[in-house]
């Protein structure tokens, strides 16, 4: 696998990287990860993105996993050694905006044995109907990942990247004929609940059993932590209480919130319908690092034993890597294999199916895939 990290998080040091991996003649495309403490704008980089003469796609994140190593700064250039089918989504949080059929005009049905390559501007306001859109097209027959790009700073920003180059508030998929294999965990467990929730907006939750949210969501936290929850300490508290929106299989897929926002309502990383219930969680840093372990595991089975070249791929919460704190070098050890490229991002949500469930949009959640060539 022809890979290019720049640790530099310039534009030189980027062009060079893409440079280098793009004039392999056995690179078909490249897939880019970019560190958002590069500073990259349209501006910048638009110029690199649309001279590029293979195609791309990629986003900006928090964080770039290359190896056992978490980047805060620098930018990863993957080749991939086959031509997937690339598509554009804008408009991600537009109410008007029909995904079903912008997917179906594009990228068409899917050939058998796609990996579906998926990457949304993690901020934006109606990931939940495009992923919806996407499942109903695609269904159970393909495997997906991906994640959210975007910044911690929690502003919404150009973030997702193609060769039309830096875009806000859309989401970019490829369509990769590789065999793969994917694995999910997350490692949460519930202190409280189940609770409706009485009032949402996308993703906004305004009350919960008929009350102001944060009053609700605070009341539960003080029973649990060391200190008490304040306006001014939210997101360093919530980090470690997420939401989990219980399923009908017992699952819970998380949903971690930010912001107290407008009259004592908490906004969320993804959306929360209105209806649902929810407890709230709280995980050890060592059932964490056992999680991601776990969907590595997971990921290895769910792929049968090949002749290609494999790599992993590790889409990890970025919310996971504020919790653990130094610890999160032990996720990354728990999924990487020696002698096996490992790339990644720190993702500001993740997108995985397994081919056997329903897609999702989780939070504070690994998700692996393994992924072979043919």
């Amino acid at each position: 696998m022809i890979s290019a990290t720049d640790t530099s998080g310039t534009i030189h040091g980027f062009k060079k990287a893409l440079a280098h991996v793009a004039e392999q003649e056995s690179v078909a495309a490249t897939l880019v990860f970019c560190c958002d403490q590069n500073g990259f704008t349209p501006a910048r980089i638009n110029p690199l993105l649309r001279a590029a003469k293979k195609p791309l796609f990629g986003g900006i994140f928090p964080a770039v996993l290359a190896g056992h190593e978490k980047l805060d700064q620098g930018t990863l250039v993957v080749g991939l050694p086959v031509l997937p089918r690339i598509q554009l989504v804008q408009g991600l949080s537009a109410t008007d905006r029909d995904y079903e059929t912008l997917l179906e005009q594009g990228l068409a049905r899917a050939r058998t044995r796609e990996l579906l390559f998926v990457l949304v501007d993690g901020l934006a306001q109606r990931i939940s109907a495009f992923m919806a859109s996407l499942f109903h097209l695609f269904g159970l027959q393909h495997n997906y990942i991906g994640g959210g790009a975007g910044s911690l700073s929690l502003k919404q920003k150009p973030c997702i990247i193609s060769n039309q180059g830096l875009i806000q508030d859309a989401a970019v998929l490829a369509a990769i004929p590789v065999y793969s294999g994917i694995g999910v965990n997350h490692g949460w467990q519930s202190i409280s609940g189940p609770y409706r929730i009485t009032q949402a907006s996308r993703n906004i939750i305004h009350t919960i059993d008929w009350q102001p949210a944060y009053q609700v969501y605070k009341h539960i936290v003080d029973q649990h932590a060391t200190c008490k929850m304040r306006l001014d300490n939210f997101f360093d508290l919530a980090k470690a209480y997420p939401f989990g929106i219980v399923k009908i299989d017992g699952e819970r897929i998380v949903r971690d919130p930010i912001e107290v926002a407008g009259n004592q309502a908490i906004r969320c990383v993804g959306e929360v319908p209105e209806g649902s219930f929810v407890d709230v969680l709280k995980g050890r840093p060592q059932e964490l690092v056992k999680a991601a372990a776990h969907a590595r595991l997971i990921a290895e089975s769910a792929l049968p034993a090949g002749k290609g070249e494999r790599f992993c791929l590790f889409m990890d919460c970025v919310s996971r890597v504020l919790f653990l704190g130094k610890r999160f070098d032990q996720e990354i050890q728990a999924v990487f294999r020696e002698g096996e490229p490992l790339f990644g991002a720190c993702t500001i949500g993740e997108i995985a199916n397994s081919g056997r469930e329903y897609l999702e949009f989780f939070n504070k959640t690994a998700v692996v895939a393994i992924i072979e060539s043919p």
